[in-house]
């Protein structure tokens, strides 16, 4: 990947790593069918609002729509219902681990979709490294119990796979006319359609107490922050690097959220922490290649 890839990925990251300290203000006080609704619906309508001050033109045509629509459904919808589901059983360190399956999903649905994006020693190996690495920042012993959980293992696996497909399937936007903009506007402007009406009908926020500044602070820059500006990095950085690549964030947002929490939260960097994010970033060099490719240069030149 190019440096500015890298960059717009490290960014990415912070931002979606942010959104569990959002979530976990909010779920105190708002239900997780609700926050889903809030984060895609707001982020929808701030991008709406937004088109006209950018000089931007809204998607238009049977083609980029319907492109959108799919990846609403493959990238939002879908995936956040199943991951709210399955966090109602799952600990959050597991749901993370399971998470980071997304770009081993995404290697072998590239594979198989992709002639550019094929399975490599290099990449296949990258991956696991980092799987590996958010397991061990995550701590093995959330493993316990995992049979008891399995239907939301199920569903968590079920979202990741979606992810996967999600980013294989982004990459035909560019070729319907549909810009970065475009699509996270489309994408969420979908999923709003589909989870507001959920939402009402499992929820009824209507009934419950008006949440606090804070629990609606929260939902603010869920969606602005961690949603709307998020989405637009993520279909940037799909165009730029391709969607194996682009799926690395999963392994990137553990990290960040582990560094936001110390900043934020006083929390302690533990041992297990610096050996995954060790993982991590070896897994991340070795997908890349540059490190690779210079170590083979050096030892034709040594030899």
């Amino acid at each position: 990947m190019s440096r500015i890839a890298w960059l717009l990925l490290l960014l990415l990251s912070v931002l979606w790593g942010g959104s569990f300290f959002f979530v976990g203000v909010a779920v105190t006080e708002v239900p997780p069918l609700t926050i889903v609704a809030a984060r895609v619906g707001l982020a929808a309508a701030m991008l709406w609002v937004a088109l006209p001050m950018l000089g931007i033109a809204p998607p238009r045509g049977l083609p980029a729509w319907s492109a959108v629509a799919a990846m609403g459904l493959l990238n939002n919808a879908v995936p956040f219902s199943l991951i709210v589901w399955a966090q109602q059983t799952l600990p959050s360190g597991l749901a993370a681990i399971l998470n980071a399956t997304t770009p081993l999903w995404g290697v072998l649905v590239a594979h198989l979709a992709v002639r550019e994006e094929r399975i490599t020693p290099a990449r296949l190996g990258g991956a696991l490294l980092g799987f590996a690495g958010v397991a061990a920042m995550s701590g093995l012993d959330v493993l316990r119990g995992t049979t008891a959980s399995l239907p939301a293992t199920v569903a968590m696996l079920a979202a990741t796979l979606s992810y996967a497909c999600a980013g294989v399937f982004g990459r035909r936007l560019a070729r319907v006319g549909v810009m970065p903009v475009h699509a996270a506007l489309g994408q969420l402007t979908v999923a709003a359609a589909l989870m507001v009406p959920l939402a009402m009908a499992a929820d009824a926020p209507w009934q419950r107490p008006l949440p606090s500044a804070a629990a609606l602070g929260a939902l603010v820059g869920l969606a602005i922050l961690c949603t709307a500006v998020a989405y637009v990095l993520y279909f940037r950085i799909l165009a730029l690097a391709g969607a194996v690549n682009l799926l690395l964030v999963t392994f990137l947002v553990p990290v960040s959220a582990i560094v936001l929490g110390m900043l934020i939260l006083d929390e302690t960097l533990e041992p297990r922490h610096v050996a995954g994010m060790a993982l991590i970033g070896a897994g991340l060099a070795l997908i890349d290649g540059r490190i690779l490719a210079w170590l083979a240069r050096s030892v034709a030149r040594a030899g």
